[in-house]
């Protein structure tokens, strides 16, 4: 069967970069048949409502941001793995091209503020997918911000655009890490569809709109098994430490000696 990875919502330069990390390690190890991004690879903060009218909004951040992703991101991804890499356009991903076209339309003509042509995914080989790309059979992906609605339950929003959309559906933009079923039919006969939310690799203490309080958002990714007729999804959670379990195996346990203290890495001296 294909293997597919799937993450979203990784919001450079606020990533979790140790978890991040991981990710990347894992795909190099695993070698799935393809990566999808599903949005909001980058943040790009500035320009945003969060900082409309403040000095960060003149900081020129986009250009420093983009290629900050490409460093951290595409770089590291391409160094370990060769295959399919979709890309799909999320709402902080948009943020420089419509503010071009909000406060320069003159200039919103150009395409240099894509967010495919700041990352150049030409050069790392990465194509950008549009909204409920058909990656496996009875199964689309969105990042989520394309259409209006939000429900505070993990799962429950990705299931309601599902339902609306009449096939199983993979999204982001929620933060939240869940799979939630929709069953339709009678006497035994049932059609069922899947919401899929693959949580986020943010760092969140770096999201600072959110002013230290509860947020109900999981770290996490998903990973599909991809037959000739459907797809099984699983949730990947996230651990506090940035490590993870797939198929038995553990991937970036932080190692820990005797009394809990941390390992030190190989070649590393101890006093």
């Amino acid at each position: 069967m294909k293997r597919i990875v799937v993450i979203s919502d990784t919001q450079l330069p606020y990533e979790d970069r140790r978890a991040l990390r991981n990710v990347i390690n894992f795909v190099g190890d695993y070698q799935p048949d393809e990566v999808l991004q599903i949005g909001d690879l980058v943040d790009y903060p500035a320009p945003s409502r969060w900082t409309a009218g403040t000095k960060a909004e003149f900081e020129g951040g986009v250009l420093r941001d983009s290629e900050y992703a490409k460093r951290n991101f595409l770089e590291p991804l391409r160094t370990v793995y060769g295959g399919p890499v979709n890309v799909l356009e999320g709402n902080h991903d948009e943020r420089p091209r419509k503010y071009l076209t909000k406060n320069a339309p003159a200039l919103a003509e150009s395409n240099a503020f894509n967010f495919e042509v700041l990352l150049d995914f030409d050069a790392f080989g990465v194509k950008k997918v549009e909204p409920y790309y058909r990656f496996a059979p009875g199964w689309v992906a969105i990042h989520g911000h394309e259409s209006a609605g939000l429900n505070g339950i993990a799962g429950r929003t990705a299931a309601a655009k599902a339902k609306k959309a009449g096939t199983s559906l993979v999204m982001g933009h929620t933060h939240r890490l869940a799979i939630s079923p929709e069953s339709t039919g009678y006497g035994g006969k049932l059609k069922t569809i899947y919401g899929f939310e693959v949580g986020h690799l943010m760092d969140v203490r770096k999201a600072g709109y959110l002013r230290n309080g509860p947020a109900n958002w999981q770290r996490g990714f998903g990973l599909f098994y991809v037959g000739k007729y459907g797809a099984t999804p699983h949730a990947i959670p996230v651990e506090d430490d940035g490590s993870f379990v797939v198929e038995g195996e553990r991937f970036g346990e932080i190692k820990r000696g005797q009394g809990g203290k941390f390992a030190p890495k190989e070649g590393t001296a101890t006093a």
